[in-house]
């Protein structure tokens, strides 16, 4: 019998920006590294000039023919997913999601000591919606910071010795 799964893996998150010389910044804060100065299939790279980006590039994204921008793809370690990040210019562009929108509204990076890495964030001007939180049974503490157009990342530091009732129920 035949599989007729698909067979996807990881490839990347885009998050459109205002300026990505300044999110690029930003994401490094994060411990994100640039991985390529561009998104060659697009056709956009980092440099000072934005780039026309190809019609079919264009028509495949849902984006005006004409549209021009600046791109780069950033990693965090040498897995995936990626992360893209693009910045266009002439077309109108809406506020990210919030945590109550129906979409993709935030991504989620782990943490071995959230306290400590959220104080020099914070430190270093980040903005978050709240303290560090307890997550429900105390199965891991949640913060959730800004980038610097309003996507929201969450930030997580997983304690999974308190998850064997959940993963291996008797």
């Amino acid at each position: 019998m035949a599989n007729n799964k698909p067979s996807f893996g990881w490839g990347h998150i885009n998050i459109n920006v205002r300026d990505l010389d300044r999110s690029i910044v930003f994401y490094e804060q994060l411990g994100f590294e640039l991985f390529i100065p561009a998104i060659p299939y697009l056709g956009l790279d980092t440099t000072a000039e934005h780039q026309n980006l190809p019609d079919g590039a264009a028509t495949a994204l849902g984006i005006t023919h004409g549209a021009r921008g600046r791109a780069c793809i950033m990693q965090l370690g040498d897995g995936f997913p990626k992360l893209d990040l693009t910045e266009f210019v002439g077309l109108d562009q809406n506020t990210p999601l919030t945590n109550a929108d129906t979409g993709l509204v935030r991504i989620c990076l782990t943490s071995e000591d959230l306290p400590r890495d959220v104080a020099r964030l914070k430190a270093d001007g980040v903005e978050f919606l709240s303290e560090p939180q307890e997550g429900h049974g105390a199965l891991a503490d949640i913060a959730v910071c800004k980038d610097p157009d309003g996507t929201l990342i969450e930030l997580l530091q997983v304690y999974l010795d308190r998850w064997q009732s959940i993963l291996n129920p008797t």
